[in-house]
């Protein structure tokens, strides 16, 4: 989903996940559910960069993909 996310046009469609996660952690982190502030910052910390990859990979692609589009237009437009 944060791979698909992030390859849409408006780059803050890939903010959905990371926001959720971080909610979902911290509601977890106060219902005493994740006893240790430590156990939450790790988990946070690997789920973020996780995420933040996939944010990455999804906005690369999308600007590769652009690219390739634009080179069709103008080897339409020279021929």
């Amino acid at each position: 989903m944060q791979y698909f996310f992030s390859t849409r046009n408006n780059v803050y469609w890939g903010a959905i996940i990371p926001v959720l996660f971080v909610t979902w952690l911290t509601w977890r982190l106060f219902t005493t559910h994740i006893e240790s502030i430590l156990a939450y910052v790790l988990i946070l910390l690997v789920g973020l960069a996780f995420l933040t990859g996939q944010w990455y990979s999804g906005r690369e692609s999308l600007h590769k993909q652009r690219k390739k589009e634009l080179n069709k237009m103008k080897t339409h437009d020279i021929q």
